[in-house]
This record gives structure tokens, C-alpha cells and sequence, in this order.
């Protein structure tokens, strides 16, 4: 190790061991974070950012400085992902700027692209739409720049959910097209974004969709349904806090429909799921699912689903 749990000297030589163990020890957080949420890793990686940074000042040879750059970089990345989604966004956009400097120094495109897709999102989560717009297209840029379709298909698809929740049916569809065709075009994935597979295409398709049917016509709901459905269906254990986020977004589109007892019956294992981890954005994706069933006809289902929203929300804090 670089440091000891005790505090030991920092050697004089970084060495190629030291960045592998870097390397392995974000996997394993990042896989965490997946299945358990921010909540459960925030702590550790903040204390890890923390003395990781001291790799900087140690005798890096010139081979290795570029790879300790990105390596840092992944780590801040990460570290900023599990703040936002503990709700702790001030912190989170402080280590997101760490990460984007890191990027930058180590001339790596492909993930400050990434950067700007996370910060994007923690904007979309709070209602800054027009924020969030502004980090995609940054993101796009540093994409091209990195000449990776998967980053492009991975902003392209938020770019989609953003335009859609400004009701602009037209933009949101063309950006969902581009996301579709950069994905069939892209190759192997980082790390920092190898999440977004087949199954999670799927389930930001369902979910842009899902979004236009309350924006701009609930007919919309119905083309959610299928992919929604085969998002939830593909996401196992490993990916416990996207199976929650889209369990939402599905019972979301059947309370669009009136479908209230299929909407009950889904979001009661969207609410189920969200328990299980440390994540606060299912408290926010339960609010438009919240306002939809109580736009509608009151019926029982209905009103179960309102008392364990509100029962969720008051545990959740």
C-alpha cells in the first residue's frame, strides 16, 4: 500500500502495484455503489479520496503520471456519484470539479465526458433542467473529442429525458434516436461506464417515454411499458438501486394510464427495493408517481400506494 491504515510514510516512488490497487479498489466500490447505493461507500471513499491525493506528491515516474491522473480521476468521479445520491450535492459538485481537473491533466476525454453525464444528472434530479442540458452538451463535446460512441449514447439518452421533461417531444425523440445509434456503434466500455448496457438503454428509453406522458400526452405511456418492463426484468441484484429508480418510472406509467392497481402493485416493490438501499433519489422520483395517483379517481390501491410513499418518505428523512 501507498499509506497503512496507521498512517505509514508515503514512499518515494509511485509504482505500477500502487495504481493496480487503486484500480482495484475503485471496482469494488463502484460495484457497491450499484447494488447498495451511495449511502453504504460514501464515507470510506471520501476518507480514500482523501489520501489517494497524496499520490500526487510522491516521485510518479513520467510512464505512470497519465494513468495516476485517470485512476484519481475515476475515484473522484465515483466519490462524487455516491455524495449526490446521499444528497449531498454541494460536496458532490466539489469532487466532481477534483475529477474533471484530474481528467483534463490526463488528457482522458472519454471519462471528463462522464463527468459531465453525472453532473448533469445530479442538475435533472433537483429540477435544472436547462443546467442539465448545459453539462450534456459539454459532455458531448469532450465525447467526440474521445471519439467514444458509448459516451455519446449515454448523453444523447439524458439529453433525451431532459428534453422531455420540457415537454418538447421532438427534441427528446431525436437525442433518444442518436443515444440507439451510438450505442450499436460503440465498442468495449470503461469502467466508469460499463453500467450502461443494453438493459439500461432500455430502461432510459422506458423512462424518456414514461416522461413525455406526462409532459405532453398520456398516451405515451404505453410505448414505456415494454421497455420498462424488460429493464426491470434484466436488472439483478448487482444493480439494486437502477431496479428501484425504474420500478418507479414503470409503476410512474401505469398510474399515467389508470392503471392504478398494476401502478400499487409496482411501486410497492419500487418502495420495497429503495429500503434495501442507501440511495435518497427514490424520494425524489416518487413525486411525480405521488401527484399522477393523486390527480386520479381515489381507489383503495391508490390510496395504499399515497400511505407508503409517505411512510417511505418519513423513514428515508
Amino acid at each position: 500500500m501507498i499509506i497503512t491504515a496507521r498512517g505509514g510514510e508515503l514512499p518515494l516512488r509511485v509504482e505500477v502495484g500502487d495504481l493496480r490497487m487503486l484500480e482495484t479498489t475503485t471496482r469494488a466500490f463502484r460495484a457497491l455503489d450499484y447494488r447498495c447505493g451511495g449511502g453504504v461507500c460514501r464515507a470510506p471513499l471520501a476518507a480514500l479520496g482523501s489520501w489517494t491525493m497524496l499520490l500526487r506528491k510522491g516521485s510518479v515516474p513520467p510512464r505512470l503520471r497519465r494513468r495516476l491522473c485517470r485512476d484519481l480521476a475515476d475515484l473522484h468521479n465515483l466519490r462524487a456519484w455516491t455524495e449526490f445520491d446521499s444528497g449531498h450535492d454541494e460536496s458532490a459538485l466539489r469532487s466532481f470539479d477534483v475529477a474533471a481537473e484530474l481528467a483534463t491533466e490526463a488528457g482522458e476525454h472519454d471519462l471528463l465526458a462522464n463527468i459531465r453525464y453525472r453532473r448533469g444528472r445530479l442538475r435533472l434530479q433537483n429540477g435544472a433542467v436547462d443546467e442539465a442540458l448545459a453539462e450534456f452538451e459539454q459532455g458531448q463535446v469532450a465525447a467526440r473529442r474521445g471519439r467514444s460512441a458509448l459516451a455519446q449514447a449515454i448523453l444523447s439518452a439524458n439529453q433525451a429525458w431532459a428534453w422531455a421533461m420540457r415537454a418538447d417531444e421532438s427534441a427528446a425523440l431525436r437525442h433518444l434516436g442518436r443515444a440507439t445509434d451510438a450505442f450499436a456503434a460503440g465498442s468495449a466500455a470503461a469502467p466508469w461506464a460499463q453500467f450502461f448496457d443494453a438493459n439500461d438503454l432500455s430502461a432510459m428509453t422506458g423512462t424518456v417515454w414514461a416522461e413525455l406522458a406526462c409532459t405532453v400526452n398520456p398516451r405515451h405511456a404505453v410505448r414505456a411499458l415494454p421497455f420498462l418492463d424488460t429493464a426491470v426484468a434484466g436488472y439483478g441484484p448487482e444493480m439494486g438501486r437502477s431496479l428501484s429508480l425504474t420500478q418507479i418510472m414503470l409503476a410512474l406509467a401505469h398510474a399515467v394510464r389508470r392503471d392504478t392497481g398494476e401502478a400499487a402493485r409496482v411501486g410497492a416493490g419500487a418502495i420495497a427495493a429503495a429500503r434495501e438501499i442507501g440511495s435518497v433519489r427514490a424520494k425524489g422520483r416518487l413525486r411525480p408517481l405521488e401527484a399522477v395517483v393523486r390527480s386520479g379517481t381515489p381507489t383503495r390501491e391508490g390510496r395504499q400506494l399515497l400511505v407508503r410513499i409517505a411512510e417511505f418518505r418519513a423513514a428515508a428523512g
